[in-house]
Formats: structure tokens, sequence, C-alpha cells
């Protein structure tokens, strides 16, 4: 099970939001690329990048940062945020970006999001942002009118190579994981699955790793937890190994 934290690029700072809400955000490095060695340095075994900007503009605008970024680190780094065209998906990963994550193209331009499967293999992976069970798109201001059960077998018709799984109530607030929606989809899911939303102490790592070992559930991701402490990345990262090796031994 992987730990990835959360670097939120907006406005050239590392940034986190509360529910995805742009005007409910708190700054916690000047510089992503510090945020990210940081990490790094704590033992990240991936990084988890957005660009919130390009998430609610529709268009790429933190490419040099994310270039820095990746040029800095050795571990991989995911990216989402205002990726729609192939052109878009092509310069991120050129600037050294492992996958790409995909959400509003997916839910609003199916034809184009399979494309992009096509042309970047094992690449190409979806946020299914959800509140109330409803997915978002747009940076999560707009009501596709769909649930995760209407999307993901055409999601897995498409070539989506893995996905991240949002839950928009819980999101930047600390207040744990929706277990019950995460082993659904876990379950459902024929590709890897990651959590998001609400990852917010060893505990909830703790009711997610089983689904780990049983399921396709590949890892979580946490952002203001570990900027504010609440969850340890060392400690965590400790805990999940020395399941790993008790699991190994029996």
């Amino acid at each position: 099970m992987i730990i990835f934290p959360a670097v939120d690029i907006q406005g050239g700072k590392a940034v986190r939001l509360k529910q995805g809400r742009a005007d409910q955000s708190t700054v916690f490095a000047e510089n992503p690329v510090d945020a990210a060695l940081h990490w790094q340095e704590l033992g990240a075994r991936w990084l988890h990048v957005v660009d919130l900007d390009g998430a609610f503009d529709g268009a790429a605008q933190s490419r040099q940062i994310v270039r820095a970024i990746c040029d800095a680190l050795h571990i991989p780094v995911q990216l989402g945020g205002g990726i729609r065209t192939a052109e878009t998906a092509r310069a991120y990963l050129e600037a050294g970006v492992k996958r790409l994550i995909i959400g509003t193209l997916a839910l609003e331009d199916p034809a184009t999001f399979a494309r992009l499967c096509r042309d970047f293999p094992g690449q190409v992976g979806v946020s299914l942002d959800a509140e109330a069970g409803r997915l978002k798109s747009r940076g999560w201001v707009a009501d596709t009118g769909l649930r995760v059960d209407d999307v993901l077998p055409r999601l897995h018709d498409d070539g989506a190579a893995f996905i991240i799984y949002t839950d928009i109530e819980r999101d930047g607030m600390q207040s744990g994981v929706n277990l019950p929606a995460l082993k659904h989809l876990a379950e459902s899911a024929h590709i890897p699955v990651i959590a998001a939303g609400g990852v917010a102490t060893l505990a909830d790592v703790q009711k997610l790793y089983p689904l780990s070992r049983c399921s396709n559930l590949q890892g979580a991701i946490s952002g203001r937890a570990l900027y504010t402490g609440t969850l340890d990345l060392e400690e965590a990262n400790a805990w999940i190994a020395a399941q790993d090796a008790a699991q190994a031994e029996a």
C-alpha cells in the first residue's frame, strides 16, 4: 500500500483546499519544489501533484513548476489538473511525469479520453470525484448526474490504467475515509484504485490497509493531514512495511 503525499499548486505555491473550494486554500509552501523534496526525504515512494489553476481554468498552468519538481526528484510523479488535450498530456509526460490523471475529459468527452489511453498506454488514469455519491467535473463545480457504477465499465473499456476516488465532502476536512464507497469501488474495479479525501490519521491508513490485501486498492493520497502532522508519513510507511513483512511470513 502506497501513501501518496499531495502537492497542490495554486498561484505558484503549494496549497491545500477544503472540499475543493478555490476560495478555501491554505498555503503550506511558497515553493512547491521544496514541498516535493520534503516528502521524498521522508520516504515517499510516489508524489501526487495537482495543478489547481489548470483544474479550474481548463488549461495547464504550472508546466514549468511541474518540470522543476520532476527534475528534482528521483521518485515518480503523477499529475492531474487541466489535462484536456493530447498536446498537454504529451508535454507533461515529456516534462518527466510518469502518469496522468484525467477528470473532466474522462466524463465529458469519452472518445478523447479513450484516445489518450490508447496513445499513452498504462500512463493515463481517471479521477472520480464524488459528492453525496454524484460525480463532479470541472474542478468539482459541475454535477455530471452520474455515479461511479454508471461509468466504471466504460472506463475499463477505454483503457484507464488506474482510478483515484475522492470523497469531496471529506477532502481537506480530516474527517476520515468513506470506507464503504472505497470498498465497493476497489472490489468492483479491475484496475488499481487510490483513495483520496479524509485520509487524516494512521487509523485511516489502518482501516484502508486490508483492502490493499484483498482488492485493487493501491494506496491513499493525503495532503493537509501530512502538512499539519495528524498523519506522519514515516510512521505510516513503517506500519505498512511491518504489516507487509508479517503477511509475507504468515
